[in-house]
């Protein structure tokens, strides 16, 4: 995203807060005005008390009063502005942020898996905060510098024009040393924000593969991979901080200089008689107020070159091209039949995985798919579930091409067991209601009694109310696997989806649970991925694939009479015999 882009899209997030924008500068406009007329005011006082017995209290004490009054208003107004930016700052980046994780729920799975969950969450964390700090507070500091510059350029001409060209000419000096240090610091900044996104997906993705790294004493590489990371990490640091460092000092000796200058200049004019000593005071303090902007100004800038790699980081997620659009219609509760018609699909255009599968399913029936691992099972599943689109062919559920339909209404017919659980950081409560919020805590306890959970929930700290960390944390992957489960019990769709719903599951608990399973796909639609070839004989179809084509069809005993493919397989796993 290029940066005029960029810069497009903060105006467009800052414009639903227009309106406390707008008072936010005036603000800050009646600070800047009034902490300018101060100085007249200081430099009239002096006047009034230069010379010996020149001293007038009678024209002094009103002005002091003045001086006490605008001082106070400043202060006010520049509180009142400081808490309307913060508010606007931090409402903008919660907006952007909001948006960029809502278009994350839009964006297909393919953007997802090809991009590490570390780096996602670095763009919608880090890189939104520091969009917030650098270029939305900043904001201020470049308007009340520039209006600085302005007021104090004026009141400089009222005093004396001749001085006054001197600062004009010579104090910009600072600003072209800024925008050269400047032109440095952005590749620096975007580089380091890459980094940065690098180092929080390689942590993320370490701290949960923890135990797997020990287990096999990859300990020694994971750091060498880790310090490459962080050498680089800080390499671009360093840089960055050592480019956008330079500005502050550079400016600041530019403008001393231009203030030893002016401070010469302007005492020989007072010598001359061509200035008061006052108002030579009050010039003084307008050379510095006039110098003061233009390092705020380079220092804001410089932070902005990695506030605005930040900011084009996140519009970036906001900016994926996101799932193909919802259909029109919205499916009701569904019979559950199921048909693929010339089915195909690829993840990359060159390398083809399913290839014009055909197969038409009746309500209730159950489906076994089985296969070599790659050929295409879970893939499949994927596509009913409309995760991905199919690339030729139609799936339809009742008839309806599920292109046509919205997804939510889609999916809520089905329900899905997978290999790998998910459990959300809540309560074991929360998370069996997941797939049915408005169900009772009976329909809730019966479910999990059901598929045999109740009784390890009951042994937990809280029983149903315990809660659990990420992931399901403390819990055994069979645990997980079984809250899953009770999950889908609780819900009962029309359409059931159970992809290797057991692989986690000891033998003993598998078969006493068979029988929940059996009620549960009673007069439903079942698809049902296994590896074990034993609990899919009972299936009305089974489906064989291999390379991604279903290559044989049928019961058990037909594909075991047939010899071939599957009962290759079906040997392979229990020596030929049943």
């Amino acid at each position: 995203m290029n940066r005029q882009r960029t810069w497009s899209r903060i105006f467009g997030a800052l414009r639903p807060y227009m309106a406390l924008t707008i008072i936010s500068v005036v603000l800050t406009a009646g600070s800047v005005i009034f902490t300018l007329y101060i100085p007249i005011l200081i430099g009239n006082v002096i006047d009034l008390i230069v010379g010996q017995g020149n001293v007038d209290f009678d024209r002094i004490m009103p002005i002091l009063y003045r001086i006490l009054i605008l001082a106070a208003a400043t202060g006010a107004m520049q509180w009142i502005s400081g808490t309307i930016n913060n508010r606007v700052a931090y409402s903008v980046v919660k907006d952007v942020r909001s948006e960029a994780f809502r278009h994350i729920q839009t964006l297909p799975l393919s953007y997802l898996d090809s991009h590490q969950s570390g780096e996602i969450v670095s763009r919608i964390v880090t890189d939104a905060d520091r969009f917030s700090d650098g270029l939305l507070l900043g904001f201020t500091q470049i308007f009340s510098g520039v209006l600085t510059i302005i007021g104090t350029f004026a009141f400089m001409l009222r005093i004396n024009v001749w001085i006054t060209l001197a600062v004009a000419v010579l104090t910009p000096m600072s600003i072209f040393a800024a925008k050269f240090i400047a032109q440095h610091t952005y590749s620096m900044f975007k580089l380091q924000s890459e980094a940065r996104g690098e180092m929080t997906a390689y942590v993320d993705e370490m701290t949960a593969g923890c135990k797997t790294v020990k287990a096999f004493g990859r300990e020694a590489r994971v750091m060498e991979d880790f310090d490459e990371i962080n050498d680089k990490l800080s390499k671009y640091s360093l840089r960055a901080i050592f480019y956008s460092s330079l500005t502050n000092p550079s400016t600041r000796f530019i403008n001393a200089v231009v203030y030893a200058a002016v401070t010469l200049f302007g005492a020989i004019i007072s010598i001359g008689g061509g200035i008061t000593v006052g108002m030579l005071t009050s010039f003084l303090s307008y050379a510095n107020q006039f110098a003061k902007p233009f390092n705020e100004i380079s220092g804001v800038v410089t932070e902005f070159q990695g506030a605005l790699a930040s900011a084009a980081r996140l519009f970036a997620i906001s900016d994926e091209e996101p799932q193909t659009p919802d259909g029109e219609i919205s499916l009701g509760t569904v019979d559950g039949n199921v048909k693929f018609d010339s089915v195909s699909f690829s993840y990359a255009p060159t390398r083809p995985l399913i290839k014009n599968v055909s197969i038409d399913v009746a309500a209730g029936r159950h489906i076994a798919i089985v296969g070599p691992t790659g050929c295409g099972k879970t893939t499949l599943i994927n596509l009913l579930m409309r995760f991905y689109d199919v690339t030729g062919g139609v799936i339809s559920v009742d008839g309806y091409d599920i292109r046509g339909v919205t997804r939510a209404s889609l999916r809520a017919n089905y329900g899905m067991v997978l290999q790998d659980t998910w459990l959300r950081a809540g309560t074991v409560r929360e998370n069996i209601k997941l797939g049915r919020p408005d169900a009772s805590d009976e329909e809730m306890i019966a479910a999990a009694k059901a598929v045999h959970a109740d009784g390890f929930i009951r042994q937990m700290p809280h029983g149903y109310d315990t809660v659990l960390g990420e992931g399901g944390d403390g819990l055994s992957q069979g645990q997980r696997q079984l809250l899953s489960i009770s999950r889908v019990m609780l819900s009962l769709p029309p359409i059931l989806i159970l992809d290797e719903a057991t692989s986690s599951i000891d033998t003993r608990t598998e078969h006493r649970i068979s029988r929940a399973f059996t009620k549960m796909m009673q007069g439903r639609t079942t698809f049902i991925v296994a590896h074990r070839l034993s609990t899919i004989r009972q299936s009305d179809l089974i489906l064989v694939m291999k390379d991604g084509d279903i290559v044989e069809q049928g019961t058990h005993d037909e594909l075991l009479a047939k010899g071939g493919f599957y009962a290759h397989l079906w040997g392979s796993q229990f020596d030929g015999a049943e």
